[in-house]
């Protein structure tokens, strides 16, 4: 079979990244001294890692994260009371695999939301499925669905990621309705999903927050119990960082 057929053939069937890879060997001086098993063994995981990171990028796509961060980049010198061992135990994502959930607090600016997107791009690099919502926009869609009757295939679309993040949960003030159909889309991911939660208010308030005590209490009891919990302490990472740096920069 003809080069140029062999490589069509690999476009057909998806193996793009073994077509890039045939390429490249055919221009390496010395190839011919590898014998035939090995130098399909380097085909073959040019592949791999072509589909994996195919993969990877999709689930970013889809997750639509906030920040793009990574735990790599985690400052820990900043005085805010984030250790290092504490993140460390989260990297391979065994806590979103046995549906484990994460509350993160603090004050604005100690960097809650980076240490949220950093998990959660973990949890990608890691193979599941991950949706980041800013926490108004997410009760501003479960009110818009309880509305017009789409309430069931947007309680579907959150229970099917495997990683829900939920962002600056208490800012706006939300109706016990709404709160309702909080508690509903958590009960349809409990045990199932992990949640992940960022919040400037402590645990400790969260049920005057919610102001209907039963609705309250089923609500802390799905998230709550045996969640991991990071509270963030200290001065605005952006007030010591100064007003040139970038909100991108490692936080």
């Amino acid at each position: 079979m003809l080069y140029e057929q062999t490589v069509d053939r690999m476009q057909a069937m998806n193996l793009s990244g073994m077509a890039v890879a045939l390429e490249e060997q055919r221009q390496q001086a010395g190839i011919t001294d590898l014998d035939f098993e090995e130098r399909l063994g380097m085909l073959v995981e040019r592949q791999w890692l072509w589909q994996q990171n195919r993969a990877l990028s999709r689930r970013l796509k889809a997750a639509k994260l906030k920040l793009n961060a990574c735990l790599e980049d985690i400052n820990y010198r900043h005085k805010r009371g984030l250790r290092r061992d504490t993140v460390e135990q989260m990297i391979g994502a065994d806590w979103v695999r046995c549906h484990r959930n994460c509350i993160i607090s603090g004050q604005t600016g100690t960097g809650k939301t980076y240490l949220a997107c950093a998990l959660a791009h973990q949890a990608c690099r890691d193979g599941f499925r991950v949706l980041y919502y800013y926490a108004p926009k997410l009760f501003r869609d479960l009110r818009t669905a309880q509305l017009d009757g789409s309430l069931v295939r947007l309680l579907r679309k959150l229970a099917r990621s495997q990683l829900l993040v939920i962002d600056d949960w208490g800012m706006e003030k939300v109706e016990p309705q709404e709160y309702r159909g909080f508690l509903e889309m958590l009960e349809d991911r409990y045990d199932i999903g992990a949640t992940m939660i960022t919040s400037q208010f402590d645990v400790s308030v969260w049920h005057e927050l919610i102001a209907d005590a039963t609705v309250a209490d089923a609500i802390l009891d799905r998230l709550v119990h045996s969640a991991y919990r990071i509270d963030l302490s200290g001065e605005s990472i952006r007030k010591t960082r100064g007003s040139g740096a970038s909100s991108q920069s490692k936080t």
